[in-house]
């Protein structure tokens, strides 16, 4: 009977921890919900991501209604966002453009040139300097298109599903700039 116990509250403890734990990132609290231009959005998942055992930013994916279907998500037109948290001072401005070009051609198989124009507003929106701490919130609202905010300062509005898609796909897309990251945004 004792063991029956002791098994019981060690899965408990075990449920609490985990459940817990999924609500801190390196060390950066994760929202349950996130408003954006009037937009409702809840955690659908969140997870670091890094580059050669360094952490470099947490990402969290917020959407309605929780999904684990990265094309779903991905091809909707439907409001949903992507925020960034930096944890890392080796992120710089260039360093963060240098990835959103490789995110882009991996998310579009090299096929960017129909987006360059978007592109390069949407780069622009990271040449201000980036430090450890800074949030960016990338999101997608119906009627609106892509709007971007740095510490809770729009930076401007990308309009198009075209982009939307590419842009969703650097982090959920067949290439993605980091399985794990994806899969944590994903809930999975």
């Amino acid at each position: 009977m004792k063991k029956q116990i002791l098994t019981l509250l060690l899965v408990a403890f075990t449920g609490i921890f985990s459940a817990n734990a999924q609500q801190t990132v390196s060390g950066v609290k994760i929202d349950s919900k996130l408003t954006v231009e009037g937009e409702s959005l809840a955690l659908n998942g969140a997870g670091l991501r890094e580059k050669m055992w360094i952490d470099l930013y947490v990402g969290s994916l917020y959407l309605p209604t929780k999904s684990s279907n990265a094309k779903d998500i991905t091809d909707s037109k439907g409001a949903g966002a992507i925020k960034l948290d930096i944890v890392s001072g080796m992120i710089t401005s260039e360093k963060m453009i240098d990835a959103v070009n490789e995110g882009f051609e991996n998310s579009t198989n090299k096929n960017t040139a129909p987006l360059k124009a978007k592109i390069d507003k949407f780069k622009g929106f990271f040449k201000e300097e980036i430090k450890k701490g800074d949030t960016f919130i990338i999101a997608n609202i119906p009627g609106q298109g892509v709007v971007v905010l740095k510490n809770g300062v729009k930076k401007g509005t990308i309009d198009g599903h075209d982009f939307k898609k590419a842009l969703f796909g650097i982090w959920l897309g067949t290439k993605p700039a980091d399985k794990d990251l994806k899969d944590g945004m994903l809930g999975k």
